[in-house]
């Protein structure tokens, strides 16, 4: 059986899950498992497509970014497939690992878009450090001093601490700092 994937995060938005499940439909895939989520976020619908897999069938997705964003979560995911004797097929790639030429072109890929991001990722922060040097990042506005006068209003009329965090919309700990900076 030929089972596809299709995984949009907010930024692709819809559109992006109706245009891998056209593409997912014309490869011939009979189940549709979709995602509308993060991949860094818990994978349920993933879950769903490895568990409903049997041996020898097919999990397709168009792109790997579907499927994985490190070399460690795709290795994860690619061992569970293998368990079950289930085979990969990237559509963008060509690529099927029921072929082992395919498997390794996929691994080389998938490695290489790692270094990619890690790329990037470095090059980002390398960015925020410059502008902190020359003032111009300031990072977020801290949300706990504005909101102190009401959590030491709020502990002042005998409101559990647990409670204040609800209704001011902070962390426990962060109250609790808040009231222990009050005492000091």
């Amino acid at each position: 059986m030929l089972i596809g994937l299709a995984r949009a995060s907010i930024l692709d938005g819809i559109t992006g899950l109706e245009a891998q499940e056209c593409e997912l439909l014309a490869a011939g895939v009979e189940r549709v498992f979709w995602e509308y989520t993060s991949s860094v976020s818990a994978r349920p619908q993933l879950d769903a497509a490895i568990e409903f897999a049997r041996e020898g069938d097919t999990l397709i997705v168009t792109d790997l970014s579907t499927l994985a964003q490190s070399v460690t979560d795709f290795v994860k995911i690619q061992r569970r497939l293998a368990g079950k004797s289930v085979h990969l097929r990237v559509l963008n790639l060509g690529l099927d690992t029921r072929h082992c030429t395919s498997q390794v072109i996929m691994d080389t890929i998938v490695t290489i878009s790692q270094f990619e991001r890690q790329i990037i990722s470095e090059r980002w922060r390398e960015g925020i450090a410059k502008a902190k040097r020359e003032g111009k990042f300031k990072g977020r506005t801290p949300t706990a001093p504005a909101k102190a006068d009401e959590v030491k209003r709020l502990a002042a009329s005998g409101l559990p601490k647990c409670k204040i965090a609800q209704e001011v919309g902070i962390s426990k700990r962060t109250v609790f700092r808040i009231l222990s900076d009050k005492a000091a």
